[in-house]
């Protein structure tokens, strides 16, 4: 099983991303991610989901997209040609030992600190998936209270966009 990142155009209009999950619940296919933001054109939006599956997964999911009459264009995106970036928000509990160790691994991994209160410090990474996965891990060692990740967003690195 791969995790395949698809990007579509859709029309702005209201119930297209409920449509949009709608026919991934009827097919069976699991989003692993999901974001959806405007565009410069206040009239199309940009959905990038994540889903996990093979490639005939990959094909269904496609094929399916593209009869929506709100979708304008679909795309799989693959991770080596487009960049692709990620948030995470996690909040950690501990004393002051704890929040010094979560600050070297902060500056380790690129991260900022957002809050430091008497018990709990919260820091935010954004990267590459891969990135935000080792981030992840790490701090697993300490005592995660909360934490939240955006989802993958994605762009062609050339000139290609879809």
């Amino acid at each position: 099983m791969e995790k395949y990142i698809v990007s579509a155009l859709v029309q702005n209009h209201y119930g297209v991303l409920a449509r949009v999950s709608s026919l991934f619940g009827r097919r069976g296919f699991n989003i692993d991610s999901l974001t959806v933001s405007p565009t410069m054109d206040k009239e199309i939006s940009r959905i990038t989901l994540v889903a996990i599956g093979d490639e005939y997964t990959l094909d269904q999911i496609l094929k399916q997209m593209k009869k929506l009459e709100e979708c304008i264009s679909v795309v799989h995106i693959d991770e080596e040609e487009a960049h692709c970036r990620e948030l995470v928000l996690v909040k950690i509990h501990g004393d002051e030992a704890t929040q010094e160790s979560v600050r070297e691994i902060c500056d380790l991994y690129n991260a900022a600190i957002i809050t430091t209160l008497n018990e709990t410090i919260i820091v935010r990474k954004n990267g590459t998936p891969t990135d935000v996965d080792k981030f992840l891990s790490v701090l697993s060692n300490y005592e995660v209270v909360e934490s939240s990740r955006t989802g993958i967003t994605a762009m062609y690195k050339s000139e290609k966009s879809i």
